[in-house]
């Protein structure tokens, strides 16, 4: 007999949604066929000999397999593979990714990360043939179209931006942050200079400050000022002749837009400085405000979230950068020229100043597919409103919670108000009712909502960054603002019930802690 740890099993749970507090361990002779299931991997199943596919007979003469290769790489012995039939196969596949939650099924108003809609228009425009099966390696002569396409995005990326010098190489938000700080490094080599220093905010993306270690830079946090802005004094006080450079993201991560941002321009650029964008917030203000116009010198975007394709998971992802007249030399190399005649070209003659090539190839070019098709469906027009709706959605929610009643215990944590995404505090609720927000985010699993980010930005206490997006309805909206004021009650009631949330899920709430220590990479055979 099999005994199965209760984090992986457990009993149904009842038509209140409720678990019973007392869970035992399942055995696989007295589970159900749905619970036995979930603790079977690929190889438990099928039989000996069952196959899922027959090879045909070889079209070609047999070689000596011991000829071709050398000892060391042979094999000891057969490989272990699963022996199953198709319908195994498809089953398991198809069940282990109902286990996950996923956009096209619940809400997922993970803040900072603005998980929207991806329109299945554009999975068609980048599953054409001339797209997806479009060799890397082809000579530009034969990528015409490809290199068109990327030409013109570089274009339209740059209208958005208010830059005119775009380049689509980097492969991810972060990578972009990489090639801005790398830039920043040139410009300032390029007359003499060694500077020491890059200031990011204390609400600035983790990755900001590990971007800035990576590219050899000392990292100095700036203060928020009590509206959630940039502290001005501290900044004054920190821009030295040593800093290179300012990473900021606007709207921030708090969800405020920063009124002095003239200002802080002025203050980093007559050190001597640049000032870096951090686009991960940009579908707030597309259409509305260009960071160029603001006084940045370098702006990345993340593709794969403002300009909508699937992402998370480690990918795909998109981070292209646009830069100032100022910054143009450095740019990364090859770069993509239209010629005199009309023609498209990767050029990489010339430029003496640039940083040259940050990765393989052009940059992943199915976001860029996607991305163009996103641009050219919705326009200009279409771009201001998807991000008038995206601020208009994150105020209606901040609303309807505060309708339902729930801002005593969940307060708004800057502010009155919100651009696209805002951040509560769970501290009055951890006092007055005994959960933390980490329970309020189990809790929200079992009523069909993927929980916001928690625990972040860090200067916020039990802080909730709720992002709902553009693409949401009011009714899904309202349905949220619902189940968070439905867990509150409930946990006035019985605060145990969140605290050992969730229970409809394939996997209860394991120690994540541990998980994060000691991971299981693999099964054991």
């Amino acid at each position: 007999m099999t005994t199965f740890n209760d984090n992986r099993l457990h009993a149904d749970p009842g038509i209140d949604g409720h678990h019973p507090h007392h869970d035992v361990p399942i055995s696989s002779e007295g589970a159900t066929p749905m619970q036995r299931d979930r603790a079977t991997t690929i190889f438990e199943k099928g039989a000996a000999g069952r196959r899922a596919f027959v090879a045909p007979k070889l079209d070609v003469p047999e070689a000596d397999g011991g000829e071709l290769l050398p000892a060391a790489l042979r094999r000891a012995a057969p490989a272990r593979l699963p022996e199953v039939s198709e319908p195994e196969l498809v089953r398991h596949y198809v069940k282990l990714s109902r286990r996950n939650f996923d956009l096209d099924t619940g809400f997922y108003p993970l803040g900072s990360c603005t998980m929207k809609h991806n329109p299945r228009l554009h999975e068609r425009v980048a599953a054409m043939a001339g797209h997806s099966r479009l060799h890397p390696l082809q000579s530009p002569e034969r990528s015409q179209g490809a290199l068109e396409l990327m030409y013109n995005l570089e274009r339209a990326l740059g209208e958005v931006s208010g830059l005119p010098h775009v380049s689509l190489q980097p492969s991810a938000g972060s990578h972009g942050e990489l090639a801005g700080v790398l830039l920043t490094r040139a410009f300032h080599e390029d007359r003499g200079q060694t500077r020491t220093k890059v200031l990011t905010p204390d609400t600035a993306h983790g990755t900001n400050p590990a971007t800035v270690t990576m590219a050899g830079f000392e990292v100095v946090k700036v203060g928020t000022n009590p509206d959630g802005g940039v502290d001005l004094d501290d900044l004054r006080a920190k821009a030295d002749e040593d800093v290179a450079c300012l990473m900021l993201t606007n709207p921030n991560t708090l969800g405020v837009f920063d009124p002095n941002i003239t200002e802080i321009a002025k203050i980093v650029h007559d050190v001597g400085a640049t000032l870096y964008y951090d686009g991960a917030n940009l579908n707030a203000i597309m259409g509305k405000a260009r960071p160029g116009d603001m006084g940045f010198d370098i702006v990345h975007f993340n593709l794969h979230k403002s300009f909508t394709q699937p992402h998370g998971g480690g990918g795909p992802g998109s981070g292209p950068i646009a830069v100032s007249d100022r910054m143009k030399p450095y740019l990364m190399n090859p770069r993509i020229v239209r010629r005199d005649d009309g023609s498209f070209d990767l050029d990489d003659h010339g430029y003496e100043k640039s940083i040259g090539r940050l990765r393989g190839f052009q940059g992943n070019y199915g976001c860029f597919v996607r991305s163009y098709a996103y641009i050219c469906s919705l326009g200009a027009e279409g771009l201001t409103d998807a991000s008038e709706t995206a601020v208009l959605n994150a105020n209606y929610l901040l609303a309807k919670l505060r309708e339902h009643g729930v801002a005593d215990r969940l307060p708004l944590a800057f502010g009155e108000l919100c651009m696209h995404e805002f951040v509560l505090s769970g501290a009055p609720m951890k006092k007055d009712l005994g959960i933390k927000t980490l329970d309020l985010a189990k809790r929200l699993l079992d009523h069909g909502y993927h929980p916001p980010t928690v625990y972040f930005p860090l200067l916020v206490d039990e802080a909730l960054l709720v992002e709902p997006t553009e693409t949401e309805t009011r009714e899904t909206l309202d349905g949220f603002a619902e189940a968070i004021a439905k867990i509150l009650t409930e946990a006035g009631e019985d605060p145990q019930i969140a605290q050992n949330a969730p229970y409809t899920t394939p996997v209860r709430r394991l120690d994540e802690a541990a998980a994060a220590k000691k991971p299981v990479l693999r099964q054991p055979l």
